[in-house]
């Protein structure tokens, strides 16, 4: 059994410019996943950097208000929405709200540097 608790992860700022906790990745521990699974965290009135990645990725809102930003659709994200990114799609997140903006995020196949673009306006 592997139990990771959010506060002993290591967090750090991720090329998006979001706060990170990897909580699960196979590179890092023996398990047999496919998928990368962090702890993310917009401030209030910041914005991630546009970027893709060309693998799927999922978005699970814990806390805040959002706008997510989908190649050239915008939808208003809060507590309970999941959100599928599909494969090569150029995405952002806006915290619009008064809290922190606190969401769970999975990549499939798990999160490599090298299938992350990251868009500099």
């Amino acid at each position: 059994m592997l139990v990771r608790k959010l506060q002993e992860c290591e967090e750090f700022t991720a090329g998006d410019g979001t706060i990170l906790r990897e909580l699960l990745h196979p590179d890092k521990q023996p398990l047999a996943l496919r998928y990368s699974l962090a702890h993310a965290i917009v401030p209030v009135g910041q914005t991630s950097i546009p970027h893709s990645l060309t693998t799927s990725e999922v978005y699970y809102i814990i806390q805040g208000k959002g706008e997510m930003h989908i190649d050239n659709e915008t939808e208003i994200i809060e507590p309970g929405d999941a959100v599928y990114i599909p494969p090569n799609a150029r995405q952002y997140v806006h915290n619009c709200g008064n809290e922190p903006l606190v969401f769970v995020c999975m990549v499939d196949p798990a999160w490599r540097e090298e299938d992350e673009t990251i868009y500099q306006e």
